[in-house]
């Protein structure tokens, strides 16, 4: 693993890093600097490597080469768990829940993890008054206070999408990556989750990768655009949006379909 980085002020740092499949390259030599506490989106067209970019961060896929730091400090080769605990956390484009569960224990799941509480039979969590309030706060925290004793696989599809989104947040974690959050919603739904977004992210750094131009421009603070392995550009929403090249690599594509 690499030293400490001498830079500050950033929650996330990519250097150089490159991704190879055999003889596939995916990433070639991405750079992108989060500044701590903005909320940024990477777009890009299919196939530009932006799921690639979160497994490498959240350490799902081993870099080929270049350097990942996490609020200052390399978190290259290290697996996805001390990442996690590292103070990142990350949803996936498919929700990934406990379908069998209680919103509630789904939750409170997380939370024991967290303060790395296992189940026992002298300690049984229903009396853990602590790891119970902190599952109830992020139960209110997300909106699904009436769901609490439902089983998470008969929520709607938006209301997965916002337990998972209170699963990151259980790891109180201070960087959080979404992966396409408001994919699949209605338009109504995704007006909701972009307040939800907005909201449990205050103060937080977000980095996610978003198809919905509308909510791109609306939530975030910069835009990276992510085209075939390289970062063809960062800059503010309206920025991004004017930038020639931009338009010609993707947002084109976008207004044409």
């Amino acid at each position: 693993m690499s030293t400490l980085h001498s830079q500050t002020g950033f929650a996330l740092q990519l250097t150089d890093v490159t991704k190879s499949f055999g003889e596939i390259s995916v990433m070639k030599g991405v750079n992108l600097a989060i500044k701590a506490g903005e909320r940024h989106a990477v777009i890009g067209p299919n196939g530009a490597g932006k799921s690639t970019l979160f497994n490498l961060i959240s350490g799902m896929f081993p870099v080929t080469s270049g350097d990942i730091a996490l609020n200052g400090r390399s978190i290259v080769g290290l697996p996805p768990y001390q990442i996690n605990r590292s103070g990142l956390a990350r949803s996936f484009q498919i929700t990934n829940i406990f379908p069998r569960l209680s919103v509630f224990e789904n939750l409170r799941i997380g939370v024991l993890a967290r303060h790395n509480v296992r189940f026992g039979l002298f300690q049984p969590v229903s009396r853990m008054r602590r790891i119970n309030d902190e599952a109830r706060a992020i139960l209110a925290e997300v909106g699904l206070d009436a769901r609490a004793a439902d089983m998470a696989g008969d929520l709607t599809y938006s209301e997965q999408r916002a337990l998972e989104i209170g699963m990151t947040l259980t790891t109180g974690a201070d960087v959080i990556l979404l992966d396409e959050p408001t994919a699949g919603m209605s338009r109504e739904e995704t007006a909701q989750a972009v307040e939800l977004i907005r909201s449990v992210t205050e103060g937080k750094t977000l980095l996610m990768v978003e198809h919905d131009m509308s909510v791109v421009f609306s939530l975030c603070d910069r835009v990276s655009v992510l085209v075939y392995g390289n970062i063809l550009a960062t800059d503010t929403p309206k920025a991004i949006s004017e930038n020639r090249e931009v338009q010609e690599a993707y947002l084109g594509e976008e207004t044409a379909s």
